[in-house]
């Protein structure tokens, strides 16, 4: 199996994609089994300094230094479980040690599959005011709503303010379904979590849109490429 490397950017998504990936290979491979794994992250306030001065080619410098670290221990492709920081990503590939998977595209290629064709997005404001969804949604055929100006303050000050520092409340978890509520009258048929950390509080089960939950899909999406298989089936 490959060695996936993890350039991880907040704590709680870097971890619950770190556990999605063993909980997976574990579930499809046989108990404990998952593969090799290696996380590395530079201080997430370095991260918000250059997203708040819109330096994406520092975001991408902070990537590149951990693609390297990785790259030096073993890392045959890279994944980052944060979306907003995929924004420097085209800065980033061309000099990458390692190939990368994108999170936007895994999470366009689960829409089409599962019959999708106008989708919500939730994330913090530097994610949805960006094209990071918007292009790779076009690409594939599908739309993308993105929220009003005042979803996305309040949105953006859940994920920063609570949910990056594990701080889950039920306040958070109305104003996220009234946003999908919206948007399921706008005429959407599903709803991205386009932040890592979202779906500590938001699921399908307590969302009135279907979810598309961007850390599990990327997470299964590194498991198979990893196992260099795309027909994994769970076992049992």
């Amino acid at each position: 199996m490959q060695h996936i490397g993890i350039v991880a950017c907040s704590a709680e998504g870097a971890a619950l994609c770190y556990r999605t990936i063993c909980a997976e290979g574990a579930r499809l491979l046989g108990p404990h089994v998952h593969p090799e794994l290696s996380l590395h992250s530079a201080s997430l306030a370095d991260y918000v300094d250059c997203l708040e001065r819109g330096d994406l080619q520092g975001v991408a410098e902070l990537m590149l230094s951990s693609a390297h670290k990785l790259a030096a221990i073993g890392a045959d492709f890279l994944i980052c479980p944060d979306n907003t920081i995929h924004q420097a990503l085209p800065y980033v590939e061309p000099r990458s040690p390692r190939p990368w998977l994108h999170i936007a595209e895994v999470v366009a290629a689960e829409a089409v599959e599962r019959g999708y064709k106008r989708l919500g997005l939730a994330g913090t404001r530097w994610l949805v005011d960006s094209a990071v969804y918007p292009e790779k949604l076009a690409a594939h055929g599908l739309d993308c709503v993105r929220p009003t100006a005042a979803e996305r303050d309040e949105t953006h000050r859940i994920i920063m303010d609570e949910l990056v520092y594990g701080v889950f409340k039920p306040d958070s978890v109305a104003c996220c379904q009234k946003v999908f509520s919206r948007m399921q009258d706008d005429g959407c048929s599903a709803v991205i979590l386009g932040c890592t950390e979202i779906p500590l509080i938001m699921s399908d089960s307590n969302s009135p849109l279907p979810t598309l939950d961007s850390t599990a899909l990327l997470a299964r999406a590194a498991l198979k490429r990893a196992v260099r298989g795309d027909g994994l089936r769970a076992k049992g």
